[in-house]
């Protein structure tokens, strides 16, 4: 009788995948009170750690034969909440003096009018980045934590009991993952 295929849940990757970028920030803060590294230094060194993490991790995947599934929520029908200028809560506007008559009354008036109209352009613009963040950010993450590690994963049915392979394949996929970090610090410290 063959063995079912083990199968990692998605959420579980990212999980530990947030638990292995703090820890390689913790490593990279606390051995770099001692050795005075540049910033330069610490990417290399944040980029090793986490690329040796990622290649143990999909040889061990890839040797094991182990499959991934897709347990996080799905984000296509997302809808963004009500928006800030709904929801009644605009922040005051400043207090600005303009002075006493009617001179004062009516600059006052287009002052709280401009500001008002200011300040909510300026809070939809600040929601709309925000949301558009958020979003692109966990579009990022999901493909990184899943769609990338799956794809690797799907070859473990070829991969499974063969080390070399399996090694061969992790670090192909980790060179393509990380790989292009490591020459973008590299460019960015040669032009710098």
């Amino acid at each position: 009788m063959k063995a079912k295929q083990t199968y990692l849940k998605g959420k579980s990757v990212f999980k530990v995948s947030l638990i292995v970028i703090g820890v390689t920030i913790l490593t990279v803060y606390l051995t770099g009170e001692n050795y005075h590294r540049t910033l330069t230094e610490n990417f290399y060194l944040s980029l090793g750690i986490i690329s040796t993490t990622l290649f143990l991790f999909m040889a061990y995947g890839l040797y094991q034969g182990v499959g991934l599934l897709d347990n996080f929520p799905k984000i296509e029908n997302y809808k963004a909440k009500t928006p800030i200028f709904n929801s009644g809560n605009m922040p005051p506007t400043p207090d600005i003096s303009v002075g006493d008559g009617i001179g004062g009354l009516l600059l006052s008036i287009l002052l709280w009018i401009g500001i008002t109209i200011i300040l909510t352009v300026l809070l939809v613009l600040f929601e709309a980045v925000l949301w558009l963040s958020i979003f692109i950010i966990l579009a990022m993450l999901y493909w990184v934590f899943f769609r990338a590690l799956k794809f690797v994963f799907n070859k473990s049915a070829d991969t499974k009991g063969d080390l070399g392979i399996s090694a061969l394949y992790a670090l192909g996929y980790t060179s393509l993952y990380v790989g292009w970090i490591f020459g973008l610090v590299f460019i960015v410290d040669a032009l710098g």
